[in-house]
This record gives C-alpha cells, structure tokens and sequence, in this order.
C-alpha cells in the first residue's frame, strides 16, 4: 500500500511540476512518458469478429508484448442515425459526446480496457470529433444556436460529409459544453489524451482553451490531425507529417526521390521547432479506405518506408492490421472484420518498435537526436543519414529504388564499431565504404 501511495505522490508530482513548467514557459510541454512512445491505431469495428472492446482485449497481451504503448481508439461514441451514410454510418457523426457506441460495449468496458492498457505500461487516447456533430445529436434540437447556419437558418454541412453538421465555435456556451465533455473522458475513465478530427477547421484558440483546461485535470497527450506549426505552441503535442507520407508513396511509386525528402525535411526545419513531435507513417484509417493498401501504393518497397517511419525525426504510427499484412481496404460504413492470419509482419514491426525504444538517438523530440544527412554517390536514390543521442549513434541507410545498387558512403565523423540491427552483423564503420543494397533494401547500424 505504501509503494502505491508513493508511486501517486510521484505521479502527481510530476504532473503538477509539468503544469508549472507549461505556464511559465506557455508552450507545450510533453508528458515525461512520450518521451520514446510509438502509436496504435484501433479500428474497434473491423479489429475482431465481435467488434466489440471485449473482444478488442484479449489483444492488448500481444500489442504488449510486440512494444505498442498509445492506443489511439478510433471514435467510440455512438455514431448518428440521421443522413447516416451506410449501413453502420461514419465512427466521425457523434450523436452524444459522453457515451459510447453500443455496438462496442458499455462504458465499463471500455474503462476495463484503459485498466488493462494502464496496467501494462501503455497510454490510452481517444479519438475526438469537435468540428462537427451527427445531425440527431441533442445539441442540435437543444441549441440550434451552437451549429453554423446558413441565410434561412438550415444546419451546414461541411464539404460533401452530408452525415454531420458544423459546430459554431463563436458561442462560447458551445465551446464550455465542448471541454466538458472531453474532462468527461479524463475524469470519468483516466485516458491520456486525444487525437483531434480535422483540427485545422477549429479554431485555434479553442484547442489553446481545451489543452489547459485538460491539464487541470491531467497532464494529456494530444495529437492534431492536421500540419499546422501553430497547434504546437499551447495546444497539441503531435500533428501528422501528411506531406512526407505522400513523397514516400511517390518514392514508392517511382515518381520522385531521395531528394523530394531531402527538400521536405528542410522545409520542416523551417516550419517546426526541434521538440515538436510530428507523426509519421505508411498506413492510417483515412489512406487505408480511401486511398488504398500499403501494398496497392508502396509494394515492395514497403518495409523500407517503415523502417524511415521510425528512424527519421518523429513518431511512428501503425494501423491495426500492419502486422498482419493487412491487404485489403476496410469499409468504413460496414463491418469489415481484419484477418489477421498467423500476423507475419508481427516479427518485423516488433523489431522496429525495439529499435525506437531502445535507441536515445531515436527518440521522439528533444530527447531525440538531430537528423544528420551523411554523404553518397547516388544522392537521389540512396538516403544515408545518422541520429546521434549522449553515447548512442544510430546510422541508416537505404536504397529507395526499385534497382540494386552499389553506393559510397562516407562514415566519417560516425567511425566506430556497430551492429546492424536486422542481421546483427558486426562493423568496423570508418571513411569511405561501397555498400551493395538491393532493390528497396536498407540497413540500420546501431552504436
């Protein structure tokens, strides 16, 4: 009982010094526990048969063991009826903010699973839907008052997403009901933050309102869907690195190179501060239905692009299913239940994640080390580069074409003797070394 109680006053300790931190430096400051964390998405609806959080459990011993620590839930509320679209409807037509979606379970259930997951060692976040809500929601018969109207008084629809209705972030009576509703999560079921829908179509000022207001309660971790430098400076932890997902899936498809990712990469130093976590990866919900499987857009070159995911300056994501080899586009108004097989990826990914969590050089931020571009004599076909972090060098390199290479690199300034991780094959790494790569194949030395 004393170690439990210790281990609180340390926990709550940490979170009130955080919050002192935050208001003097009136920026972001992360939670301690990010500091090497890599994300999961959930799809409750497709992750098994039953589609259910229950079911969903009996999971999270593998996702442990396999080194996942956030589980990003993809909406759990209940979804709308009305203009739903499908026979399910969108997991993104919130019909009520502080409950959840039957078909998933109860709210025990889903506190049974940020128990677990706690338990574990991992963090929990949720999905949150603020731009808009499903048309039968009760704020819209409650408050008309609270949704963007048009000339005659109709409910908007934004874009072609004629399932949902716009909030109007200028009533401020709204946006109070708004960040209740998230405390409610916090509260009520002890998550550790939010992935933000379309963050960039609400105001910025809101998520600046919402974040202090959340760490009040608790210190959260939150992540923008959107790429937006600004969401960094009070409000978000994480926003997505959307651009250089799509240079990697033209990488893949032959129609740019390494020096389309040279350029964005400077770009981005331009753009974001060192300690701004940006979120990278090679499959989500939204490149899944709409755009297609990894498979579809990177083919062979798949595991090499993983591999950057979680080597370059940022944290990696995986979609549930990756491990499986997920090859099909899951419905999004439908079930369409993920088979998962004999998971023959799991190995791989596992491997990954080890080598994000093990490396200081690969670590997310600040804790992290800079990207350091090292030297080749096939610049727009091979990427080279090193991490490095106190005592800890991390060097990779990889051919992203679809032919075998034979490369230069020059190691100098990182000589010294490595592993790589994959084979772990011992070198002696000094000055100038050919290296032979095949067709998408890299290599990842580890110091």
């Amino acid at each position: 009982m004393l170690g439990i109680m210790l281990a609180g006053v340390t926990t709550l300790n940490a979170q009130n010094a955080m919050k002192t931190n935050q208001q003097k430096t009136n920026k972001v400051v992360h939670p301690e526990w990010t500091k090497n964390s890599n994300i999961y998405e959930v799809n409750i609806r497709q992750f098994t048969k039953e589609g259910n959080f229950k079911a969903f459990a009996k999971h999270m011993d593998r996702l442990h063991k396999m080194g996942v620590d956030i589980l990003w839930f993809m909406p759990i509320n209940p979804i709308g009826v009305k203009n739903r679209k499908g026979t399910l409807g969108s997991y993104y037509s919130i019909s009520d903010y502080t409950a959840v979606n039957p078909e998933f379970g109860t709210i025990d259930d889903f506190k049974d699973v940020v128990n677990k997951a706690h338990a574990l060692g991992m963090h929990v976040i949720i999905d949150w839907v603020a731009n808009h809500s499903a048309w039968d929601n009760p704020w819209a018969q409650a408050h008309p008052e609270w949704y963007k109207l048009d000339s005659v008084g109709n409910f908007i629809a934004p874009f072609d997403w004629t399932d949902v209705i716009a909030l109007n972030y200028k009533n401020k009576d709204m946006r109070k009901a708004m960040i209740e509703a998230m405390q409610y999560w916090v509260k009520e079921c002890n998550i550790d933050g939010f992935r933000c829908d379309v963050a960039e179509m609400v105001p910025v000022d809101f998520w600046n309102e919402a974040r202090a207001e959340l760490d009040k309660t608790k210190a959260v971790f939150m992540l923008a869907e959107a790429e937006v430098p600004v969401h960094h400076k009070k409000a978000f932890d994480m926003s997505y690195a959307w651009e250089l997902h799509h240079i990697m899936n033209k990488v893949a498809q032959g129609k740019e190179g390494v020096h389309d990712i040279d350029k964005y990469l400077l770009k981005q130093d331009t753009l974001f501060k060192p300690d701004d976590y940006r979120m990278i990866f090679i499959d989500n919900h939204d490149e899944n239905s709409w755009n297609g499987t990894i498979e579809k857009r990177m083919g062979t070159a798949a595991p090499a692009f993983a591999v950057l995911s979680t080597t370059l300056p940022g944290m990696l994501l995986l979609y549930n299913g990756q491990e499986a080899g997920l090859n099909k586009s899951l419905a999004f108004f439908e079930k369409d239940e993920i088979n998962w097989g004999n998971y023959p990826l799991q190995g791989f990914y596992t491997s990954l994640l080890k080598l994000k969590t093990d490396n200081k050089a690969l670590w997310n931020g600040n804790y992290g080390g800079k990207y350091n571009k090292m030297l080749t004599d096939k610049t727009n076909s091979i990427i080279a580069f090193n991490r490095k972090k106190e005592n800890n060098n991390v060097i990779v390199i990889a051919n992203l074409s679809k032919e075998a290479l034979e490369t230069v690199v020059d190691f100098k300034g990182n000589e010294g003797n490595y592993t790589e991780w994959f084979t772990s094959e011992k070198s002696s790494l000094k000055g100038k070394i050919t290296i032979k790569l095949k067709a998408w194949e890299y290599k990842v030395y580890v110091k």
